[in-house]
């Protein structure tokens, strides 16, 4: 969209915190099982990984060295990522180290994820690109003080040159040695002009006039703006061909086809629930059809608001429902953090209010106590 603001404001913060939010509690659930998933210990050996990726060329920094330390310390930096990306601290750097982190795992075992870990991997890479933090995170707090005058800027300049020294370091490691897991060239040209980019932004917005500080900042608007196209296109494509390749399948035309996946022991969490609902072939068959319909006609209700907030209703409930009969908490949570894009934005105004008043009230009991706690004021007599 060419427009001179960045559009989404709220959409892209959901986006960014229901991103990091799964992602982060994947990788918590999964910190005691890491090293076999991803790791030194895993079935999937570091001579198996490296040969798959010298073959397709992706990236992952998992394969530059066989080293464990360096595994636990790429798995921290995942994890250390995923929460300052909630938070929204310097959220442009913290985006690319939580692209780096998806991308590094997953390539690096690419045969242990679902379609859950398919839409992380590919949103990872475009919210890199979004101004995600305009509101509801720590840098936009910042950028108020900041404009108060109240707050001057030291620590993104250090950032930003420990950033280039690591990156400095990686492009050595990875052209020098001819380590595999190191990408396309051009993905080390992309790293570099974004590091170069933030650099210029942090110098314009310091030294620049008021003419050039507009220009760039309409610029990232616009990189913003389509970003934020690309990821709604991605989501309905995702529905779209999710509902009609069920379309061509036989059990999802005779109504049958949620039966079979409700008596698997492997998804099946609370089996008695799974029984029940497998029981009765009016609830299968209303849930096999209605997930169908629902999927193909989402992307044909974006023109009309109503229907596609009914629509959208409608998907948020089935991916809980998967979440809690199937046991796919992580494909669910990835699923409506992408919904989340298409939330209207009054709706988003009023859970911010909503929650603000709820933080407000939260800290009214220990401002009185702080109160409480204060020596009296001696009272003095005017007049």
């Amino acid at each position: 969209m060419v427009s001179a603001a960045a559009l989404g404001p709220y959409q892209s913060a959901v986006v960014r915190i229901g991103f990091s939010v799964t992602w982060l509690f994947f990788l918590l659930r999964e910190l005691p099982h890491r090293r076999e998933l991803y790791g030194p210990d895993g079935p999937w050996s570091w001579a198996l990984g490296d040969r798959l990726v010298s073959g397709n060329h992706a990236f992952t920094a998992l394969l530059w060295t066989d080293s464990t330390v360096w595994f636990e310390f790429v798995y921290a930096l995942a994890v250390v990522s995923s929460v300052l990306l909630l938070l929204g601290w310097r959220t442009r750097t913290m985006s690319v180290l939580f692209m780096i982190g998806v991308l590094s795992l997953q390539n690096r075992s690419v045969f242990v994820g679902d379609g859950g870990d398919n839409v992380v991997h590919l949103l990872a890479i475009y919210l890199v690109f979004t101004r995600c933090a305009q509101v509801w995170s720590l840098d936009a707090r910042r950028l108020t003080r900041a404009a108060r005058g109240a707050v001057r800027d030291r620590v993104g300049p250090v950032l930003w040159a420990v950033c280039g020294l690591g990156l400095l370091a990686a492009t050595w490691r990875t052209s020098a040695s001819g380590v595999a897991g190191g990408g396309e060239w051009w993905l080390w040209v992309v790293f570099w002009g974004m590091w170069g980019a933030q650099g210029l932004w942090w110098a314009v917005a310091r030294y620049a006039d008021a003419a050039s500080r507009a220009l760039l900042d309409i610029l990232g608007n616009l990189v913003h703006n389509a970003a934020m196209v690309v990821i709604m296109a991605e989501v309905c494509l995702v529905y779209a061909t999710a509902g009609w390749y069920k379309i061509q399948g036989s059990r999802w035309q005779d109504g049958t086809a949620l039966f079979y996946p409700l008596k698997l022991d492997y998804f099946a969490p609370w089996p008695e629930l799974s029984s029940l609902l497998g029981t009765s072939g009016v609830i299968v068959m209303l849930l096999t059809y209605g997930t169908v319909m629902v999927q193909v006609a989402f992307p044909f209700t974006l023109f009309n608001r109503r229907v596609k907030n009914v629509l959208l209703v409608a998907m948020m409930l089935e991916h809980a429902g998967i979440a809690v009969l199937l046991g796919l908490p992580f494909f669910s949570l990835a699923m409506i953090a992408a919904d989340a894009v298409f939330l209207p934005t009054s709706f988003l105004r009023r859970v911010g209010a909503y929650a603000g008043r709820l933080r407000r009230g939260a800290s009214l009991p220990e401002q009185r106590r702080e109160r409480a706690d204060e020596p009296e004021r001696p009272r003095t007599l005017v007049g």
